[in-house]
C-alpha cells in the first residue's frame, strides 16, 4: 500500500484521463438520430366515386405500403367505409356531391384548414355531368376549388382526372356529357397550373368500361377500382418525389356549412341520427346531407356493431309524408308506399366488426327525421 494517499490518488486520476478523453471524443463525433420524415399528406376529393366507399382508394394505399412509399398520410374529415382490407382511409369523398355546389358554398376551405394536404388527387364532376351542368361551368369551379388548395398551400399538387365513363339507366345523355367534360380538361389544366402548383391530368376514361368496370353504369366494381388505383398510382409516386410536407401544427378549423344542391337553397341543414340495430348485429345512422324547394339528399351510414362479420345487410325506414326518392348510390333501394329498402351492393355487403360503409339518395318532398332499422343478411 502507498505510503501517501495524494500521491496515489494523482495516479489513479491520470490513469483514468485518457479513457475520459476517448468517451468526449466519441460523444461529440457520434451523429443524433435522424428524425423520422415527416409524412406527405394526400387528399383523395370527389363524390361518392371517391368515398362511398371507393376501394381504388384501399388498393392504391396498399400499394404505396408494398413498393417503400410509406411516408404517405391520407387525409380528409370522412373515414373509412369498407373495403374489407386495412388501409389509410381518411378521404374527402362526399356521396351526391356536385363540385360547383362545393366551389359555390366554399365548402372546401374547411377541409383544407382541418387537413392540410400536401396532394390532393380531385375525380369530380359526376353528379354535375348527370345533373346538366355545362363543362365550362364545371370547369370554372375547378378553376375556384384549386385557388382555394392554393391559399390553404402555395405548394400543393393537383391530380385531376378525366372522370370515368357514365351510362346510368336514367341518363343516356351522360356518356357524351362526359366525353365533352374529358375534352376540355387538358386545355383547363395546361392554362391553370404553375411551377410552384403543378396540375396534372390522369386519364381516368380511356380504357375504363361501363359494362365490365361499373356495377350500375357510374360506380366502379372490382375491376373498376383496380384501373382507377392503376392509373393513380404513377402520378402520384411523381408528385410524391415533388412534394414538401407542410407544417404539421395543428390549426384552428372553422365550422363547415351544411350543403345544400340547388342555387336557391334553404337554410342549411343540422344533421340528424337515428340509429338503431338488432341484436348482435348493424346500426342505421340517418344523416340530412342537403336541402332545397321540393327536395333533399339523405346520408345513411351503416355500421357493424357485432362481434363477428356480416356478409350483408338490409336497412329499412318509413317515408310517411309523400316523400318519393328519385336517385340512390352505393345501395339498391326501392321504395313501397311509405316503406323504403335499401339492400347492399355487391361490394359494400360484408363488414368486418366496427367496419361501416355510407349510402345516399336523393328525393323530392320535405325533409323527414326517420327512425332506422338495420338487420345483418
Amino acid at each position: 500500500m502507498s505510503r501517501n494517499p495524494v500521491r496515489a490518488a494523482l495516479t489513479v486520476l491520470a490513469a483514468l484521463l485518457p479513457v475520459l478523453a476517448l468517451g468526449l471524443a466519441l460523444t461529440a463525433t457520434t451523429p443524433p438520430a435522424a428524425a423520422a420524415a415527416t409524412p406527405v399528406r394526400v387528399m383523395p376529393l370527389g363524390d361518392s366515386i371517391t368515398g362511398s366507399p371507393g376501394c381504388w382508394r384501399a388498393l392504391l394505399w396498399n400499394r404505396l405500403q408494398s413498393t417503400g412509399h410509406t411516408d404517405v398520410d391520407f387525409v380528409g374529415t370522412l373515414g373509412p367505409q369498407g373495403c374489407g382490407v386495412p388501409y389509410d382511409g381518411d378521404n374527402e369523398g362526399h356521396g351526391g356531391y356536385l363540385a360547383t355546389n362545393v366551389a359555390n358554398q366554399n365548402l372546401l376551405p374547411g377541409w383544407l384548414a382541418a387537413t392540410r394536404p400536401d396532394v390532393v388527387l380531385m375525380h369530380f364532376g359526376t353528379n354535375d355531368v348527370w345533373s346538366n351542368i355545362a363543362p365550362a361551368t364545371i370547369l370554372a369551379a375547378y378553376s375556384k376549388l384549386v385557388d382555394q388548395m392554393r391559399a390553404a398551400n402555395p405548394a400543393t399538387t393537383v391530380l385531376v382526372a378525366k372522370i370515368i365513363p357514365m351510362n346510368p339507366a336514367s341518363c343516356p345523355e351522360c356518356g357524351q356529357r362526359t366525353v365533352a367534360l374529358n375534352s376540355l380538361i387538358d386545355g383547363w389544366a395546361a392554362g391553370k397550373t404553375t411551377a410552384a402548383s403543378p396540375i396534372v391530368v390522369v386519364d381516368q376514361w380511356t380504357g375504363f368500361s361501363t359494362a365490365t368496370d361499373t356495377y350500375d353504369g357510374v360506380h366502379p366494381n372490382a375491376a373498376g377500382d383496380q384501373k382507377m388505383s392503376d392509373r393513380w398510382y404513377p402520378a402520384l409516386v411523381a408528385a410524391l418525389g415533388r412534394a414538401t410536407p407542410g407544417p404539421t401544427t395543428s390549426p384552428t378549423v372553422s365550422p363547415t356549412p351544411s350543403p345544400t344542391l340547388s342555387p336557391s337553397p334553404t337554410t342549411s341543414p343540422s344533421p340528424t341520427a337515428r340509429p338503431t340495430s338488432a341484436p348482435g348485429g348493424c346500426t342505421a345512422t340517418w344523416r340530412l346531407a342537403g336541402q332545397w324547394p321540393g327536395g333533399f339528399q339523405g346520408e345513411v351510414t351503416v355500421r357493424n356493431d357485432g362481434a363477428a362479420p356480416i356478409a350483408g345487410w338490409t336497412v329499412r325506414f318509413p317515408l310517411a309524408g309523400g316523400q318519393r326518392i328519385s336517385q340512390a348510390w352505393s345501395a339498391d333501394v326501392t321504395q313501397s308506399g311509405t316503406t323504403v329498402t335499401a339492400r347492399n351492393a355487391s361490394w359494400n355487403g360484408a363488414l368486418a366488426p366496427a367496419a361501416q360503409t355510407t349510402f345516399g339518395f336523393l328525393a323530392e318532398g320535405t325533409a323527414p327525421s326517420p327512425a332506422l332499422t338495420c338487420a345483418p343478411s
